[in-house]
């Protein structure tokens, strides 16, 4: 790890690798509240499913299972930012942060009108819209099932991309180097 990684971060990758039957409840737990809206602001959880993605080439972690959690961990919290969003839309728009930007869901709408989907898919790999999007495509009554589409997709294709580059890198470069 390098010097400047934070204690905490150090903390869970250590308790990772010296429990790992605690390694897919802990990395869904973090993919989850880095997908729920407000939450994510305060849980760095890539920074640690970087982390997570090296152990798995380093101490052999089981990847498909400690994948599944992710995908799971992250498709589950965007919809239940998604849900918020749509069942508080009214509420949403008059709570801080988004009472302070009164055009956010206007154009979050038009956003949501121009990309669909696409736009879902796409914010999941965009670190500060991640956890917003959902929120926002809620509050805009973006229709359920083209949201969960992009939804889903994309959360498997964000853990493939966030653990993949730890898990074969790292073996990659032990092999050949």
């Amino acid at each position: 790890m390098p010097e400047n990684t934070p204690a905490f971060v150090t903390t869970i990758l250590e308790f990772i690798k010296l429990h790992q039957v605690w390694a897919a409840p802990i990395v869904f737990a973090l993919a989850f509240a880095e997908s729920l809206a407000l939450v994510a602001l305060l849980v760095p959880a890539t920074v640690i499913l970087w982390g997570v993605g090296a152990l798995i080439g380093a101490a052999g972690l089981d990847f498909w299972t400690i994948w599944l959690a992710a995908a799971l961990g992250a498709a589950l919290g965007d919809w239940l930012s998604y849900w918020l969003g749509y069942h508080y839309h009214d509420q949403i728009a008059r709570m801080w942060p988004v009472r302070n930007y009164p055009d956010l869901l206007p154009r979050g709408h038009r956003f949501f009108e121009k990309w669909g989907a696409l736009g879902v898919f796409g914010g999941r790999f965009l670190g500060p819209l991640r956890a917003a999007v959902p929120l926002v495509a809620g509050a805009c009554q973006m229709p359920q099932t083209p949201f969960q589409i992009a939804n889903w997709t994309s959360a498997f294709a964000w853990a493939t991309t966030t653990l993949l580059p730890g898990a074969w890198g790292l073996e990659m470069l032990t092999k050949y180097w």
